[in-house]
């Protein structure tokens, strides 16, 4: 299998299926070079330049879902949204609320952040936390309880 004249024949194509599928010229570009990669260091054994092409297009859309899926892209904001979020007034209750979860003690506070915060399910958090997710549920528990007495007393 030459390589060079694989990626020459098949560049376009990818790139044409990543930019359909992400819509992002930039983002396309890394899904391309991300394929190519994986083909580089895959050691699957191909029938014909069909299988390639087929193979080539899967792992350009997996690519592009990873893409779509990392934290990065799920937390981005665009400069105009982040504008519209400065004008908006956080009411009371939310200030008071962000206040009580950073007094929260470290672990508390992590899980209530990923939880709330940022949308990640408990088994999610129990694999970025390396912790079981029985452990993350009761972190949950005790922080919420925490969080209720402290909004009690004020």
């Amino acid at each position: 299998m030459d390589y060079e004249r694989l990626v020459e024949e098949n560049i376009d194509f990818v790139y044409r299926a990543a930019l359909c599928y992400c819509k992002n010229p930039s983002d396309a570009e890394d899904i391309v070079q991300n394929t190519f990669l994986k083909l580089l260091q895959s050691k699957q054994k191909f029938q014909d330049a069909e299988h390639i092409r087929k193979w080539l297009v899967r792992v350009a859309i997996n690519e592009c879902k990873n893409m779509w899926k990392s934290y990065w892209n799920r937390n981005v904001v665009s400069l105009d949204a982040l504008e519209y979020e400065g004008k908006t007034k956080q009411t009371v209750e939310q200030r008071e609320l962000l206040q009580a979860v950073m007094g929260l003690s470290p672990k508390y506070r992590i899980v209530v952040h990923l939880y709330y915060y940022e949308g990640y399910h408990v088994r999610e958090i129990a694999d970025m936390l390396h912790l079981s997710e029985s452990n993350v549920q009761i972190r949950l528990m005790r922080a919420r309880k925490k969080l209720k007495e402290y909004l009690k007393e004020e």
